[in-house]
């Protein structure tokens, strides 16, 4: 367990990572009592929950401590989850959602987005959420990435997804739109952002120098010259040729079927692809268990376990803690890359 602190090493704790649980009716709570009891023999950074103590009590028995503050986690960290309590405590049963929850899951993310921008936690480890169900609580941003992004004052062109594992990632141009409306969104200046962002990102948070993108075609083959549709014509080639000729080390649009496989995967760094399925498929099947969503373009660092809440199982005591675990160990490197970045 690291014993010094990732980001000021004038003090003599370790400031640690706020871990927002989520849906209290989901995984969060119970990947992050897993990972807690991880600890050590995964190296993880010291962090603290946020949110509703019941979630956590309602599927596991283990230690855990109520702080008032972040200050007092590295403290309590060794022998106890330390937890930020946010609200009022209210009954949980795996498994079904409700209302209450989801207010506690949207108030602890405003918490911890708060905790980490004044620097009383190192970044944010978001477990995941239920979109329907944020939704009847007046969230309304697309996912937690962009609601993050405008609480740190970064427009949504600038705040960059991107999916990493042991062996690929990868960064959606368009996010949480309908498939139909993917063509009509693709423009030169959005691939640009994204491709910047994405470039120093890698630069930022992973310590690449000079990071190798490859940019995938929309359409099969690439659109075979326009043969098949107009979009790697009339945009993504445009915007991948500005970039180039701006100095960064890119390639395609490529034949999106010939991206991913493992020869192919060792010529670059990032694959920006254009839809979130086009995305999420390949990084899933790869490392579904190790996968995290990590935010670039950020002034603080924000990981992600790659999944979503299963309500399906939890309270089963069957939810996986990897992706989590590996969301905490990024941030700390990221945090660690920044540091040494300057």
């Amino acid at each position: 367990m690291p014993s010094s602190n990732i980001t000021d090493p004038a003090r003599p704790d370790p400031v640690p990572f706020a871990v927002p649980l989520g849906d209290p009716a989901g995984i969060g709570p119970e990947i992050t009592a897993k990972s807690w009891v991880m600890r050590e023999a995964r190296g993880l950074p010291p962090f603290f929950a946020v949110g509703d103590i019941a979630a956590l009590r309602a599927v596991w028995l283990g230690p855990v401590q109520l702080i008032e503050t972040p200050a007092q986690a590295a403290a309590v960290f060794p022998d106890a989850l330390p937890v930020l309590q946010v609200g009022d405590s209210h009954p949980v049963t795996p498994g079904t959602p409700t209302q209450d929850g989801a207010l506690t899951a949207f108030q602890s993310l405003e918490v911890a987005v708060g905790l980490a921008r004044q620097g009383s936690a190192a970044g944010i480890v978001t477990a995941p959420v239920g979109k329907e169900q944020l939704y009847g609580v007046g969230f309304t941003h697309p996912g937690q990435t962009e609601f993050i992004a405008e609480r740190c004052g970064v427009s949504a062109h600038n705040a960059v997804m991107m999916l990493a594992g042991p062996s690929l990632k990868v960064v959606p141009i368009t996010i949480h739109i309908p498939l139909a409306d993917v063509s009509a969104a693709l423009t030169v200046d959005l691939i640009r952002a994204r491709a910047l962002t994405t470039a120093k990102g890698l630069q930022r948070n992973f310590g690449i120098a000079r990071p190798r993108l490859a940019v995938a075609g929309l359409n099969p083959h690439a659109g075979e010259n326009g043969a098949l549709g107009r979009e790697e014509v009339d945009v993504i080639r445009p915007a991948v040729e500005q970039l180039r000729a701006e100095g960064l080390d890119i390639v395609g649009p490529l034949s999106p079927d010939g991206m991913f496989h493992a020869r192919a995967r060792e010529t670059y760094d990032a694959a920006l692809c254009m839809y979130h399925d086009q995305a999420l498929i390949p990084i899933k099947t790869l490392n579904f268990d190790e996968g995290v969503n990590i935010t670039l373009g950020l002034p603080i660092v924000r990981t992600s376990p790659d999944h979503g809440t299963a309500f399906g199982i939890a309270g089963t005591d069957s939810a996986n803690p990897g992706a989590m675990m590996a969301a905490l160990r990024m941030a700390a490197e990221s945090a660690r890359a920044r540091l040494a970045h300057g």
